[in-house]
Order: C-alpha cells, then structure tokens, then sequence
C-alpha cells in the first residue's frame, strides 16, 4: 500500500442490496462502501447491474473516499452506479472529517427544507387516502398524478378528469396546502398545453414533467404561453439536456434525480440552474438513504425550493424504511423536513433490515 494512502479513506469493496418495499413494490438498491480500516459509507441507487459493480469495485482499489471526480472521468459504469458511489464516497468523508455532507461541500444554505409528498394511486379514492394520510404526518405540499388518459388529444375529457381530482384533493387536505401536478412525461403536446393554462388559476407549485424533454419546442412552447410554472429534469440524461432547456427558457423548475444525478453532479446541474434564476426541486422516488442524501443536497443549494419525497401509503412499506435508516430522516413537522446533524449523510444504517427486504429474483 503506498504511504501516502489513509487507512481510513482508501476504498476496499463495494457491496449492492438490492430491495423492495413489500406493499408499493417500490425498487431500490443500497450500497456499501469499505474503506482498509473497516469503515462503511452509504449509498442508494434505483439498479446496478453486475456489469457496473465489477467495474466500480476495481475502479475504487487503491483509491481514497475523496477522489470521486478522478474515479468518475474513468469509469465506464451508468449514471445511477455512479450516483451511488458519489453518495457513498461522500458519506465515508463526512464521516472522517466528523460533519455533515453539506458542510464537506461548503456548507448550508439552510437549515430545513421544504417537502413535497410524492402521492400514488390509480383512483381519486386512493389518492385521496394518501393526500390524507400524508398531511396527517406532516406534509403539506403535495405531487399529484394528472389522470390516466386513452385518448391522447382529448383535452376537454382530461382537463376535466384533472379539475375533479384537483377539487377532491384540496377539500380532503384542507387550507394552507400546495400542489404540483405531475403528468410523468406521458402528455402530447396539445394536452399538456391546454392542461397548463387550464389550471393558471390554481396556482400549481409547478406542472411537472407535461411532456418528454426531447420535445424541447414544444416544451419552449408550454412554458412561455401560460403564467403555470414548468418542471423538466427527472427523464432527462446528460447534463447537455438540461443546459439546453435552461437554454431554451423552457423550463421553470429543474428536476434532477437525485438516484441518477447524485449529490455531485445535481449540484453542477443546480448550479447552471442558478445562472438562469430557476429553481430546483430534486426528484427523489427512491428509499431512505437517498432521502438522507437528498437533505444533505438541498442544504447546499442556494436555488432550492422544495424536496420531493415518497410518501409510502402503506404502514409496512413505512416501517421497512424507518428500519433501514431511521424514523428521523423522513419525519415531517409542519411541512419541512430537518436537515440530518449527523457526520456523513447523519443516518445510521441498520444492515440486517437488507436482509430480511431483499428483492427477491422473479
């Protein structure tokens, strides 16, 4: 071993668990980084293929927690396998410096942040249940899924669909609450764009995802025709797509996944946000580590608006989460989540909870 390695930073394994939530069937991968001296970072990742995990535990040998740029330009692994390395590598030198990730890259911003409960469902009743549910834990701002349509072009049948689902919700959650409206990419222009001056008068956070963000022309043309705020960067890849919304104003709220992007490169992505005077709100659909690290990525933003997290409606799917990392990390007060105080990404992961939630092979 050269001299100049630290004992306590040189990476050693690489570990996946790859689990899932037993009620949502909700997807996700933990990582574990190891450093010589035996300590453990952690990461998350939505899937990581045996391909990329060969490939990332020989890239880290003889390598230190602090050298994540210079690993990254090597490594031919997918953007989520890199993610959870950047996540864990960060985590491994929080904890040797004894401070929070946020204060390793700078320091906060602030000290809460902002939540956004994620609601699914496939009926008004169901989502409904879990608006409820949701504000009785805390939440008060909520990402609600525009309805399913058949018949893409027919605008007045889904502006309706979506005026009634967005009338039930806000009765069943009361004053003092906000929403977003999440149409998941799936819109054609023309829906998408009748949708969002549809509902100007509601004063939505944002209209996530109306369409794909390929389609920048008509994304361009959402975005300027109505007063409803525009949110693109959940589907989107490389860096290049969202400097190329950014630059052709199509966007008014930058999404970048936090499972795809990591802590590092959503902060490269928030900051080219920040030129253009958008805000960012990261995606996060993941489990609780990514939560951690998420908090850690929102206190170092000085553009940050609001963190989406999932909002399992499920008391078991909740309790496998609450193993895994703690109840504290996605504990809602008011509708704010605090910012972890722990060194790393402040949570203390509990290993044997990947056993006993592992994803079992079909």
């Amino acid at each position: 071993m050269p001299a100049s390695l630290n004992p306590k930073l040189e990476m050693v394994a690489f570990d996946a668990f790859p689990l899932c939530e037993p009620v949502s069937k909700r997807a996700y991968t933990c990582l574990r980084l190891r450093t010589r001296s035996g300590g453990a970072g952690y990461g998350e990742c939505s899937r990581i293929s045996p391909a990329d995990l060969a490939a990332v535990r020989g890239a880290i040998q003889g390598k230190e927690a602090s050298s994540f740029e210079s690993i990254r330009r090597g490594l031919t692994a997918s953007p989520a396998a890199l993610a959870g390395l950047d996540m864990a590598m960060l985590d491994l030198v929080g904890k040797f410096t004894n401070a929070p990730v946020y204060q390793v890259v700078g320091g906060p911003t602030r000290n809460q942040a902002r939540a956004l409960a994620r609601i699914e469902g496939n009926t008004d009743e169901a989502i409904i249940s879990a608006v409820a549910q949701a504000h009785g834990a805390g939440h008060r701002a909520f990402l609600i899924p525009v309805p399913l349509t058949h018949s893409p072009n027919h605008s007045a049948t889904l502006v309706n669909a979506t005026q009634q689902r967005l009338d039930r919700v806000r009765a069943a959650a009361g004053s003092g609450c906000d929403f977003a409206l999440d149409a998941a990419g799936r819109l054609t222009p023309g829906d998408a764009s009748t949708l969002a001056a549809a509902f100007e008068r509601f004063h939505l956070l944002w209209f996530d995802e109306p369409c794909h963000p390929s389609n920048l022309s008509a994304a361009y043309r959402i975005a300027s025709e109505n007063v409803t705020p525009i949110g693109f960067g959940r589907l989107a890849g490389e860096p290049a797509v969202f400097q190329e919304m950014l630059r052709s104003d199509a966007i008014d709220v930058i999404r970048p996944d936090v499972a795809r992007h990591g802590i590092s490169e959503s902060r490269r992505i928030a900051a080219l946000a920040e030129t253009y005077y958008v805000a960012a709100a990261p995606f996060h659909d993941g489990g609780p580590i990514a939560t951690a690290a998420a908090l850690n990525l929102a206190a170092s933003l000085p553009n940050f608006f609001i963190q989406q997290v999932p909002y399992p409606a499920d008391a078991e799917d909740r309790r496998m989460r609450a193993r895994i990392a703690g109840e504290a990390i996605e504990r809602v007060k008011d509708g704010f989540l605090q910012l972890p105080r722990g060194p790393g990404l402040g949570i203390t992961v509990d290993e044997a909870a990947f056993a006993e939630f592992r994803e079992r092979e079909a």
